[in-house]
């Protein structure tokens, strides 16, 4: 087949241009019976094509026609051995990873700085966390990636582990030796797990750093919706057989996945391939230069500073994508949120992420200079009004606190017996749930860890900032959920 062919796509059309009377889900029957204000909106087209895995349109769960046709073509253009397409975005890809490699009781190498799923499939397979610390930027107050030798050390530690896990590029473009990780985890016949939920592109370019599949890794969960062209929710899952089992991933996803998979979806990724597949390097070339020219102009403002090669050199950053705009805000007296409140009110402009010190913009296939010239514009203009405010605004000072002490495994601190207490009165105690700035979804705390002053600290200035700090049942964090504990009996 040809990359050029859409084979899950052109089979839906070729299904809903028949037209066949439908005595099955969904029960809006191409938008019949769907709200009238909604349906003029999305449209008849979409609706024809909101179908379920009748017999013509195959079977997510074990695809034998146009899914695997598509899934076989992503797996060519992604130098795979097996592709598979996930309806539950990269977090569900992540969490059939996981679970496809480790069980109760069992290792596995990750960096403190991972995403929320991955801590969600360490707490329902069971396995114990082994924390590599990543690299800390002082200067942006963010997270890096892990070294070649923090690595090394982990296995030589812990060579039972049953995987590791390596993000790559992080979320701000950050990429390790990804290959040099490869080889050292595979001299212990230990496999190479991939969170590249950023990093769909870089496969498409070389001017991009290595993708987990060009430097041999075993399994990738990549998020084709956020940087490659498909709808939300929509990524797919890449394994290379050998150290892992393409029929048991299989299985723990059909585990994991829906049964009314949505085709829209499904279609999305299909078309998403092709366009990356055929046309992928142009596009990806324009963006790259599009986002070196609003680089180049962003570090033209005073008080502002735009990452570029400048942070590549240590052992951690290796390489970058320069398609991710980390933009240093703190030399305006500011905080990345108040940026981030400032463009959406001033300029109705919305940025993918903020946090004490920092925005995040990504320059993707679907922007212009127009939305760059807007952006400059914008920022151009709240400098200025910071140079000119009365008084004197000091630089943010940079808080990074310690990664605490993991005391209990994260599923047995999940499952235990807790108590809530006053979220100020928790120093010391062990947490049973998650605390995180979301996005970008890295814990500040994760079950079993014992909570620190400094840590208490640097959740209570995220709040301040105003920034989304999710994941304790208490929504004002007021309280906290911690391990309960027994006096003893006198």
């Amino acid at each position: 087949m040809s990359q050029n062919q859409t084979p899950l796509f052109s089979g839906l059309l070729a299904h809903a241009k028949r037209n066949p009377i439908q005595f099955h889900i969904p029960g809006h029957k191409k938008g019949a019976g769907m709200d009238p204000e909604f349906r003029d909106f999305i449209g008849d087209n979409a609706l024809s094509i909101d179908l379920i895995n009748i017999g013509p349109l195959d079977d997510l769960h074990q695809p034998k026609g146009i899914i695997k046709q598509a899934q076989d073509l992503a797996a060519e253009a992604f130098g795979a051995d097996r592709t598979f397409f996930s309806v539950q975005g990269t977090s569900g890809a992540i969490i059939a990873m996981v679970m496809a490699v480790c069980g109760p009781g069992e290792k596995i190498i990750v960096p403190r700085n991972v995403h929320k799923s991955v801590m969600s499939a360490i707490v329902f397979s069971g396995s114990i966390p082994v924390f590599i610390h990543p690299e800390i930027d002082i200067d942006l107050g963010i997270s890096h990636g892990i070294t070649t030798e923090s690595v090394e050390r982990a296995l030589q530690q812990h060579p039972d582990a049953k995987g590791v896990l390596v993000i790559n590029p992080t979320y701000f473009g950050i990429s390790a030796d990804l290959k040099k990780i490869v080889e050292i985890a595979h001299s212990y016949n230990v496999p190479v797990l991939v969170d590249e939920a950023h990093g769909v592109h870089i496969h498409f370019h070389d001017e991009l750093p290595l993708s987990a599949m060009q430097a041999g890794a075993d399994m990738a969960a990549t998020s084709v919706h956020k940087l490659g062209g498909s709808m939300t929710q929509s990524s797919i899952l890449n394994v290379k057989e050998g150290l892992v089992s393409a029929k048991h991933v299989q299985s723990i996803l059909s585990m994991l996945t829906t049964t009314s998979t949505s085709y829209i979806l499904l279609a999305s990724l299909d078309v998403a391939r092709k366009q990356l597949a055929t046309k992928g390097k142009d596009l990806i070339d324009k963006t790259i230069r599009l986002a070196q020219s609003i680089r180049k102009r962003i570090n033209e403002i005073d008080q502002l500073h735009c990452i570029g090669e400048e942070i590549l050199g240590s052992k951690a950053t290796f390489d970058y994508d320069p398609t991710k705009l980390i933009i240093s805000v703190k030399e305006l007296g500011l905080t990345g949120y108040d940026v981030e409140k400032w463009l959406r009110e001033r300029h109705n402009i919305e940025v993918e992420l903020s946090d004490l010190y920092n925005i995040l913009c990504i320059i993707t296939l679907g922007d212009t200079e127009a939305e760059a010239d807007l952006l400059v514009t914008a920022l151009k203009e709240l400098a200025d009004e910071c140079q000119h405010r009365p008084g004197k605004f000091e630089p943010v000072e940079v808080l990074l606190p310690e990664i605490p002490i993991l005391a209990l495994t994260p599923r047995d601190a999940f499952y235990a017996e807790t108590e809530v207490i006053p979220f100020e009165e928790s120093e010391g105690r062990i947490i049973a749930e998650f605390i995180m700035v979301y996005p970008p979804g890295i814990p500040i705390f994760i079950p079993g860890e014992i909570i620190t002053q400094e840590n208490l600290h640097y959740i209570r200035k995220n709040l301040e900032a105003g920034l989304p700090v999710q994941g304790p049942e208490d929504d004002e964090i007021k309280t906290i959920h911690v391990i309960k504990e027994y006096k003893a009996i006198k």
